[in-house]
């Protein structure tokens, strides 16, 4: 119903953002994959979207790249594994790191997300392997948003930081400390996100 969206960046609260169009504000939420790439606030951003449609509410998620909304459709196709784990999972690993997690049935990067346990890793390692057969052959498209500019205040990217890794799934305390264990001075939210999930792998 609504594939791709292009407008201006209004809000970024990750995991979720607002995207102005023509007046409208979408509310969307990403992965954290897509998260670093966003530009900063008030700048222009193309995202391939899916939309949710639940019966309290419809839920629009947003993606750089093509590939990475067909690989949320595909995990959400799975048995157990709805939108916000397929977020978590494209949280912690890009899309060329899945695909090959799934060709060599190796479990050790799917066990680190939240609410994924050896059982349901090795699960999904084998519903996902006929799936994925294809993907192999899929070159990776070139993200259509730019690096981020600017660097929010760092209380406030702290505190944006910890919301995002507890939206994802981490408890409050684990989260607060691995985005403790990371924190310098003028970092971005974005960078103190993708340095406390390295930290937690």
């Amino acid at each position: 119903m609504i594939g791709r969206l292009r407008g201006t960046l209004a809000e970024k609260q990750p995991p979720h953002l607002i995207l102005d169009v023509n007046g409208v504000g979408y509310e969307l939420e990403v992965p954290m994959t897509t998260l670093y790439r966003l530009p900063s606030v008030g700048e222009p951003v193309t995202l391939h979207t899916h939309l949710v449609v639940r019966e309290d509410a419809h839920l629009l998620y947003g993606f750089a790249e093509k590939r990475e909304r067909e690989l949320f459709r595909e995990l959400i196709r799975l048995n157990g594994v709805g939108p916000k784990l397929a977020l978590a999972l494209m949280s912690g690993l890009e899309v060329d790191e899945l695909v090959r997690c799934v060709q060599a049935q190796d479990t050790s990067a799917l066990v680190k997300v939240p609410g994924v346990g050896k059982k349901t890793a090795e699960r999904l390692l084998v519903e996902l392997k006929d799936r994925f057969k294809a993907w192999e052959t899929i070159p990776a498209i070139a993200p259509l948003v730019i690096e981020p500019r600017g660097v929010p205040a760092v209380s406030s990217a702290e505190n944006d930081a910890v919301s995002a890794l507890v939206s994802l799934g981490f408890k409050p305390q684990e989260a607060s400390r691995a985005v403790t264990a990371v924190q310098e001075e003028g970092l971005s939210s974005e960078e103190l996100i993708r340095r406390a999930l390295k930290g937690m792998a």
